[in-house]
């Protein structure tokens, strides 16, 4: 029976501010959506494949040399992701394209190399406020990689899967305008912070208003209540008391 009275209790609290919670919650809402709307600048990404290989494949390698050599291969893909992300790479790539405007320190920075759990494919993404420019370094990083990797590691087969597409058939979608979830995140965000603050306000006040107050701080009965009267019914209560005080006199003449 307490429970239902502490459940009842907080929905009461919930109510007696809903107004405040709703007004938090738009502004709030409202507020993320036009900030990733126009504030954010669209970033789109642009990937590429690699799968590296220290020798070229033998057709007369048996299957347990085979085996054996693609395991090697997977242990070293770690140490080749690390080879891209070297002044050893990224210089040459400054050299080779100085339309990008970028020393190796900031490609290093823009470019990310990443592989799926065992297997030999590496991808690199990179990402830019324009496709084509982003589609431009990856692929300009994955072949200066191909044509040094041989003259750096004991590597001689290196494959590109695939190159970044520089004229997609598709609109390129940014990666960082996530308009949807940046609302619902603020919605939920602004939700819970609303309540808390309504559930604090009702802490903070310590002010009697109800019989239930008094019956649940003081623990005694209600003997009376004053009514709070606003101005106009004060007008017309004296209005009303003049005109009854004007026909007593009357009569009484």
């Amino acid at each position: 029976m307490q429970m239902e009275l502490e459940l009842r209790d907080y929905i009461q609290i919930i109510m007696k501010r809903k107004w405040m919670i709703v007004a938090i919650v738009l502004v709030c809402s409202m507020a993320s959506g036009l900030y990733s709307y126009f504030m954010i600048q669209p970033t789109y990404e642009a990937t590429t494949k690699i799968v590296v290989n220290r020798t070229a494949t033998d057709s007369s390698v048996n299957d347990s040399n085979l085996i054996n050599e693609v395991n090697a291969n997977l242990r070293l893909i770690d140490t080749y992701k690390e080879i891209i992300k070297t002044p050893a790479i990224m210089e040459v790539v400054a050299e080779q394209h100085p339309e990008f405007n970028l020393i190796a320190d900031d490609l290093i920075k823009k470019v990310k190399v990443s592989s799926v759990n065992n297997t030999q494919v590496m991808t690199l993404n990179v990402q830019d406020p324009s496709y084509e420019t982003a589609a431009q370094i990856v692929n300009a990083i994955s072949l200066v990689f191909k044509e040094q990797i041989p003259t750096i590691f004991n590597v001689k087969n290196v494959t590109l899967l695939n190159l970044a597409d520089l004229h997609p058939v598709k609109q390129p979608v940014p990666v960082n305008m996530k308009l949807k979830l940046n609302v619902i995140l603020a919605f939920v965000v602004s939700l819970i912070g609303a309540v808390g603050i309504a559930f604090l306000l009702d802490y903070l006040d310590d002010t009697i208003k109800t019989e239930a107050d008094v019956m649940r701080f003081l623990e005694l009965p209600t003997l009376g209540q004053i009514a709070r009267m606003d101005n106009q019914g004060l007008d017309r209560k004296q209005a009303t008391t003049a005109r009854k005080a004007k026909a007593g006199e009357v009569k009484h003449v």
